[in-house]
């Protein structure tokens, strides 16, 4: 795998938390967490703009929408407005919002939940079924990040950013049932951020704080490690056509450089599969 472009700031708008890229019907979109907007990265053109923060989208099956990871729960969001499944954060002991999600290869939905204020343990991991059923699968988690699926769904890999691990978990793919946690990387010289699994199974991490993607083999062996021109990366999204997407944040900068906050884009020599969609297949 090699990166055969420079990287290019995308034009326009600098975001304060850009995050969560998925590649939906030909664009790459991405969210701006904490404005609440769905934005199409190649146009710049906001899609879904809401009144809480917006941690992540998935597409819908069979209708145009979205399930999303927002404010303190799970919403599905299309043009006829937004239908809360569950506001599992409303009532935490500390203001919670949701982070990260992704849809797996089944048409679950997974997405974290973290404390405003990064206090340790307070996030969960929920699972959303395809029957709309909202459960909580994992407690005790900080700042969480991804899921991300092996492509046969098999394997789930989240990331604990405040914690530095990225964690790995067998699937039962027919039930979503998680076997045990594996420490499966300990990341050094930053925190495992947003993440996605290319076509060989290999698993792309951007490292907030470290100036950098990281990928690493099936078996947590880091392949290649590719420099990124800002100091936040957020995410990486690799896409059908071989390119690869990253999000960063000026979040937390008294004073941003010019392409914090930035959407950069390279060529690679390497795919994966679209974004998978939310809800059952037939």
């Amino acid at each position: 795998m090699t990166i055969t472009s420079e990287w290019t700031p995308r034009e326009g708008e600098r975001y304060v938390l850009g995050e969560g890229p998925r590649f939906v019907d030909g664009q790459p979109l991405i969210v701006d967490i904490l404005s609440g907007r769905l934005i199409d990265s190649d146009s710049g053109r906001t899609l879904i703009q809401i009144d809480e923060p917006l941690g992540a989208v998935a597409p819908l099956t069979g209708r145009n929408g979205w399930i999303a990871a927002a404010g303190t729960g799970i919403a599905l969001i299309d043009p006829d407005g937004v239908e809360w499944l569950a506001k599992p954060e409303v009532s935490a002991d500390t203001p919670m919002r949701m982070n990260d999600g992704v849809a797996d290869p089944m048409g679950r939905f997974w997405a974290g939940s973290m404390a405003y204020d990064n206090r340790p343990g307070a996030g969960s991991l929920y699972r959303v079924g395809v029957d709309r059923t909202v459960d909580r699968v994992l407690n005790d988690l900080t700042v969480p990040n991804g899921p991300a699926f092996s492509n046969d769904g098999s394997v789930m890999y989240l990331a604990d950013s405040a914690r530095g691990v990225i964690f790995r978990f067998d699937v039962d793919t027919t039930l979503g049932d998680l076997g045990p946690a594996v420490e499966w990387v300990r990341v050094e010289g930053g925190s495992p951020d947003g993440m996605c699994v290319d076509e060989n199974d290999h698993l792309w991490s951007a490292v907030w704080g470290g100036s950098r993607i990281d990928r690493y083999a099936p078996d947590g062996t880091r392949t290649a490690s590719v420099p990124v021109p800002v100091t936040q990366p957020t995410a990486v999204l690799i896409t059908p056509d071989k390119r690869i997407l990253v999000t960063s944040a000026s979040f937390g900068f008294d004073q941003p450089q010019v392409d914090d906050g930035a959407v950069f884009v390279a060529e690679t020599t390497v795919a994966a599969a679209p974004a998978a969609r939310y809800g059952p297949s037939n």
